[in-house]
């Protein structure tokens, strides 16, 4: 058995009424044949990238199920038959879980592997105060040890 996702988009006009049966529909034949349904969401209308069929949104509905390759092949078939129904999409996800299952297990045996960090005594900081002085900066105006030479200009040159 597989896991897929089942996307299709169905008209936006379409109602409750007529949609309902349809998903009904599709996890009967999922079941009959011995798989399981997982999710079925109605994402809602919404707006579709690109005109189809003169529709420029439709109603999205995601089923993830686990079934045999036979299956997929008879809801395709009856998706692709039915009226409501605008476009479809079937992916197969259980080897994309299987990467990240393998992924996570790679990543937990490492931070097993790393040794734990050592508890450290908290570092206290205290702030300057205000009444402290500052760092003297060198070259600054009314810094002790520095030379106030007159600026270099016509005045200051000397005459020989």
């Amino acid at each position: 058995m597989r896991i897929y996702e089942e996307l299709f988009i169905v008209r936006p006009d379409a109602t409750d009424e007529e949609v309902d049966p349809l998903i009904e529909q599709l996890k009967n034949v999922i079941t009959h044949t011995g798989g399981t349904v997982d999710k079925a969401d109605k994402w809602g209308v919404r707006k579709l990238a690109y005109r189809v069929t003169k529709y420029n949104e439709a109603q999205y509905i995601l089923l993830q199920f686990t079934a045999n390759p036979d299956t997929v092949k008879e809801l395709e078939r009856r998706l692709r038959v039915a009226d409501l129904v605008l476009k479809y999409i079937t992916v197969r996800i259980d080897e994309k879980l299987k990467r990240i299952e393998k992924r996570k297990k790679a990543r937990d045996k490492r931070a097993a592997r790393r040794p734990a960090p050592a508890p450290s005594a908290p570092v206290t900081v205290s702030p300057a105060s205000p009444a402290e002085p500052g760092v003297p900066v060198p070259g600054a105006p009314g810094t002790p040890g520095t030379s106030t030479l007159p600026a270099a200009g016509p005045e200051s040159a000397v005459k020989a």
